[in-house]
């Protein structure tokens, strides 16, 4: 009887064991899975035309010598933008944007032999020929460069970095001088990604959260544009 007692713990002890069954594995994480913080597709508001095609009413400017008129360097003509890239400086919009995917298409002249511009974004401080701002770069070949003017807090890859240039991650996708090429520019809070025709070339994060104008740079050579598009980001799938 003593014998029994003493071997009714350890039978009770394998009836809870035998109930349990065997011991349920954790799934492995999912490698595609976003972190809980990170922000989904953006969601894309109406689209504004910051170049409406006919004038630049919604524009102002600012160039060497100090002149605020958009029309020392750029002119509407047949519906395009054109920029004689005399004197150096930019066009600007009035409105002020932060979050948004903005579609750009330019050419350069191939008479001219290529050239350089830039679109500026987050352009929040003082006018200046550098304006503090993030510069999604339009030089000939260059396309997909990020330049930081003025200390712009952001972050880039730095195997690319030189200076406050961090350079594409491809060669370059551009299309011969005289033929269209796209921007698709999508700076969403923090987070900056710079498609050249279809190609990612560039990202940057932890880009400081400013409303700020858009600007064209004039810079020594002609330019067209004939889209500058933006939808704003409006929140997140």
């Amino acid at each position: 009887m003593r014998n029994h007692t003493l071997l009714l713990p350890f039978i009770a002890l394998l009836g809870l064991l035998a109930c349990s069954g065997p011991a349920q594995e954790k799934p492995a994480p999912d490698p595609a899975a976003k972190p809980a913080d990170h922000p989904g597709k953006p969601v894309l508001g109406e689209p504004v035309e910051l170049f409406n095609g006919s004038n630049l009413d919604d524009w102002t400017a600012f160039f060497v010598g100090g002149s605020t008129d958009p029309s020392e360097a750029f002119r509407v003509e047949d519906g395009l933008l054109k920029c004689t890239g005399r004197p150096i400086g930019y066009i600007r919009t009035r409105a002020r944007y932060e979050s948004f995917r903005l579609v750009v298409e330019w050419r350069f002249d191939p008479d001219s032999g290529g050239g350089n511009s830039g679109v500026l974004m987050r352009l929040d401080g003082p006018d200046n020929v550098w304006p503090k701002s993030i510069e999604a770069q339009l030089n000939s070949g260059d396309a997909g460069d990020i330049w930081n003017i003025g200390d712009f807090p952001m972050k880039t890859v730095k195997e690319r970095v030189s200076g406050r240039r961090t350079r594409k991650s491809a060669p370059s996708n551009e299309k011969p001088l005289g033929q269209w090429n796209r921007y698709e520019i999508t700076l969403d809070g923090g987070e900056l990604e710079l498609k050249v025709n279809g190609l990612v070339q560039n990202t940057a994060t932890g880009c400081a959260l400013v409303k700020g104008s858009i600007a064209l740079q004039s810079e020594g050579v002609p330019i067209e544009f004939r889209k500058v598009t933006l939808r704003p980001i409006t929140g997140h799938e």
